[in-house]
């Protein structure tokens, strides 16, 4: 019948609306009500995790990881659910709760030791944090960093302070070539004025350097060889190329032992910055052509393995170069306009 049709319609939507009703309560009154608000998860022992949402069930707690990114569990019984809505109501009233306050202050400690160990060489461009060597180019009108692996080296890349070291042997009466294999490195620089910034240790941090196989024909690093000083350490040289290969100059080695490089040392300067880090820029423009940066070892003796670069204006990109992150766009309370749509 049509009156009762349109009775039960009414009566629906009145249904529909005290169930809404009743949703909005029992999720306001729940623990995960604060989620738009709280980012933490305190725990018994003290520790914390970051979240950006949290939900419970049973005797777990399922969470998002705002560190990384991902879902993960811990014991119900293992929050401090006190601390952890002392924290969501300091969040929300903007009160001074003492574990609010000490979380933000160990947080915005590790904020700053990750910016010292990983300093700004653009604009939203940063040196990674597990250290190696990276050329600061600029392509398309942009900055952009690129790793330079060691050349002709065979190692664990997953230490990038894993390096390989191998010096001629002082008493082999020798001269000694570093030849690099292929015609080109296999990193370009689009600029003339590249920076190379370098953070490798002086060993491997496990054990001493490593040597290449065939290095006992060169010599191994002399252990009573002095350290150079950080502004003297790393030189770039130029590159010539033969046919497939290229030659970084050579070291000649007399019976005495004494030790004469024959590189052409390209004139640079050398900044230390934090971190660890330092930087490592040609005075004039480079020529463009094949370079490479070499490891002092000690005063009269040389790594002879190397990490080579070149310069080319016209080369295509380099592979898996870091570019600035994009800047969040700015936050406002302010309504959006409403679009103005044309009359149907």
């Amino acid at each position: 019948m049509p009156g009762m049709k349109s009775v039960i319609g009414k009566a629906g939507i009145l249904a529909l609306a005290s169930l809404a009703t009743v949703l909005a309560v029992l999720f306001l009154s729940s623990p995960v009500s604060a989620q738009a608000t709280a980012n933490r998860l305190i725990l018994k022992d003290g520790t914390y995790q970051s979240v950006t949402k949290y939900e419970i069930n049973g005797d777990r707690v399922r969470y998002f990881s705002a560190e990384r990114g991902e879902w993960e569990e811990v014991p119900k019984a293992m929050v401090d659910w006190d601390a952890t809505k002392k924290y969501e109501e300091g969040r929300l009233t903007g009160g001074s709760i003492p574990e609010a306050i000490e979380l933000d202050k160990e947080i915005e400690a590790e904020r700053k030791a990750a910016l010292v160990r990983t300093p700004e060489v653009a604009p939203g461009l940063r040196l990674s944090d597990e250290g190696g060597v990276y050329l600061l180019d600029t392509y398309q009108n942009g900055p952009e960093l690129a790793e330079i692996q060691q050349a002709g080296s065979d190692l664990n890349r997953s230490t990038k302070s894993n390096i390989l070291r191998a010096a001629i042997n002082p008493f082999s009466g020798a001269k000694q070539k570093i030849e690099l294999p292929e015609a080109h490195a296999k990193v370009q620089a689009h600029t003339m004025l590249p920076s190379i910034y370098i953070n490798v240790g002086a060993d491997t941090g496990e054990g001493p350097p490593a040597v290449a196989t065939g290095a006992e024909e060169n010599g191994r690093v002399p252990a009573e060889a002095t350290p150079v000083p950080p502004t003297e350490r790393f030189k770039i040289i130029r590159v010539e190329t033969k046919g497939n290969k290229r030659v970084a100059g050579a070291v000649k080695v007399a019976v005495t032992g004494a030790t004469k490089i024959d590189e052409r040392f390209i004139p640079s300067t050398v900044t230390t910055l934090t971190g660890g880090w330092i930087k490592l820029s040609p005075i004039d423009p480079l020529p463009e052509g094949e370079y490479a940066v070499a490891e002092m070892l000690g005063k009269d003796s040389m790594n002879l393995y190397v990490w080579d670069f070149g310069v080319n204006p016209n080369a295509p990109a380099n592979a898996f170069a870091v570019r600035p992150e994009p800047p969040e766009p700015a936050k406002t309370d302010e309504p959006k306009p409403l679009e103005k749509r044309e009359k149907q």
